[in-house]
């Protein structure tokens, strides 16, 4: 034990210890972001779907580590870029009204599954109307309701509050549709954002 203690003493003289801790468990303001990181830049790994399906239709998908895929309206979309913004959002698309899925249990009992091309709602602007899709093959487990009452949250928030659905996809599907998408940073050259 006292060769510890001497060999501490050895590598720190003048009793440096206690400032050499002080640097390790106080960080220097210096080096700290502006801003904290996000939520989303914290827990999910951001893609992007641009033009899907038709030009203009540009939507994100936010994986989590878990293997969620939270899907929305990228910045881009043409229906965030015209006067007035969103105006309505439909879940009743397709056959069923996406709205009224309701899934429970550990194994997402009554969750339907859909193919990435499948429609999940229906996006209204004052001057056109604009399905969204999937993106991602998988299981349908919740889409945002708030949206029906508050479709400004798309305007608003897009990649946050106004976020559209939550699917789960199986790992082998997620491979597949990750080699299509595209990460921030190319999202960014190819869209020109900030």
């Amino acid at each position: 034990m006292e060769d510890h203690i001497d060999a501490v003493e050895s590598n720190n003289p003048g009793g440096g210890e206690e400032e050499e801790l002080q640097r390790l468990l106080i960080p220097d303001v210096q080096n700290l972001p502006l801003f904290p990181p996000s939520a989303v830049q914290s827990n999910f790994v951001s893609y992007f779907a641009p033009d899907f399906m038709k030009p203009g239709h540009d939507q994100y998908v936010y994986r989590h580590a878990n293997g969620l895929c939270v899907i929305g309206l990228a910045p881009t979309h043409v229906a965030l870029t015209e006067k007035g913004g969103v105006t309505t959002v439909d879940f009743n698309v397709g056959k069923t009204d996406r709205s009224g899925i309701k899934v429970t249990g550990k194994r997402k009992k009554n969750a339907q599954h859909f193919e990435s091309n499948s429609a999940l709602c229906k996006v209204c602007t004052n001057d056109a109307s604009y399905i969204v899709r999937c993106c991602v093959k998988g299981n349908l487990l919740e889409v945002n309701d708030r949206l029906i009452k508050q479709p400004g949250l798309l305007n608003s928030s897009a990649d946050r509050e106004g976020y559209i659905a939550i699917i789960m996809p199986k790992p082998a599907d997620w491979l597949k549709v990750k080699a299509s998408l595209i990460d921030i940073e190319e999202y960014k050259k190819l869209k020109e954002v900030c």
